[in-house]
């Protein structure tokens, strides 16, 4: 059997599949064009095999490998204490996950010292759509189910209008009501919602169409913005203004001052704050979202992380 992950700007030759047990998650990303898909082998004698696509809140450092692009520190410094190619502090959602699986971290695919890919690649990048563009979610998904894809694990988009960056954009304009009564854009929010909705129903039909598929839709939204609207209740402290930017409170962002530029600034606690840089969770953050992602309570239907690989 062979396992197609996806069909990239890039070609992808053919993985030798030697269990016809394959996981596919995909995490879509609202207004960036890009989906995100982890494709997890599980075998019961040989390691767990993810291969993974994304866009930056993914990236374990195809950015730095394929573009040469700095990635210095501040990032990293909570866990690697040095530039890990992750736009975080320390860990991404990615990470946790593959720790739950006990399997080591992914690296990028264009990693040009000795590449290890015992475990699997990750194909994320910053900035970049891992998908040529208007293919149809569907079609793709569809497309790796004909090709012996059996279950597929979908997270649906976030909270864009509680990000610093989008909400520092949006300031200096004096509109009543563009605030929810967490402090987030409403019509960003609204239009996620929207986005979501459409998923959830495109999961449904997925189910009804692909018979002897699994198809798992986790509900992020929701994990992302309860811990924003509750951040007190996890010990964070201004749960929209960036640890590492410039310019202080609210927001601590400007696009013009990235975090780790001259004339930024960083936090002493990276643990008090849910935003890394204003576009970007902590390691901190990621962790709870980790978690809730893995509790089942958000997905359905309610099946672990590693159900497949039990199975």
């Amino acid at each position: 059997m062979q396992a197609f992950v996806l069909h990239l700007h890039l070609f992808l030759h053919h993985y030798q599949v030697m269990v016809p047990l394959v996981l596919f998650l995909f995490v879509s990303l609202l207004l960036s064009c890009s989906v995100i898909s982890e494709c997890i082998l599980c075998r019961k004698i040989t390691p767990v095999v993810i291969f993974n696509f994304g866009d930056s809140n993914s990236d374990t450092g195809g950015l730095s490998s394929a573009l040469g692009f700095n990635i210095g520190l501040p990032y990293g410094r909570m866990f690697f204490h040095r530039s890990s190619g992750r736009l975080c502090d320390g860990f991404l959602v990615i990470d946790f996950l593959c720790e739950s699986l006990k399997t080591s971290f992914l690296t990028p695919y264009l990693e040009p010292m000795k590449p290890n890919f015992t475990n699997g690649a990750n194909f994320a990048i910053s900035g970049a759509s891992t998908m040529p563009e208007y293919v149809p979610f569907a079609l793709d998904v569809q497309s790796i189910y004909e090709h012996g894809g059996k279950n597929f694990w979908v997270h649906n988009t976030g909270p864009l209008g509680c990000l610093p960056q989008k909400l520092a954009s949006l300031s200096k304009i004096n509109t009543p009501n563009i605030l929810d009564q967490y402090g987030c854009i409403r019509f960003l929010n609204d239009a996620a919602q929207m986005f979501n909705q459409k998923l959830r129903t495109l999961c449904d039909e997925l189910r009804f169409e692909m018979k002897s598929a699994t198809v798992v839709y986790t509900d992020v939204y929701t994990i992302k913005y309860e811990l924003i609207a509750n951040a007190t209740n996890y010990g964070f402290v201004s749960p929209h203004m960036a640890c590492c930017g410039h310019g202080g409170a609210p927001y601590n962002y400007n696009s013009s001052v990235g975090c780790g530029r001259i004339g930024s600034n960083i936090c002493n606690e990276d643990s008090r704050y849910i935003s890394w840089d204003g576009v970007h969770y902590t390691e901190a953050a990621n962790a709870i979202v980790a978690s809730k992602i893995l509790s089942t309570h958000y997905s359905t239907p309610p099946l672990k992380f590693g159900y497949f690989c039990s199975t």
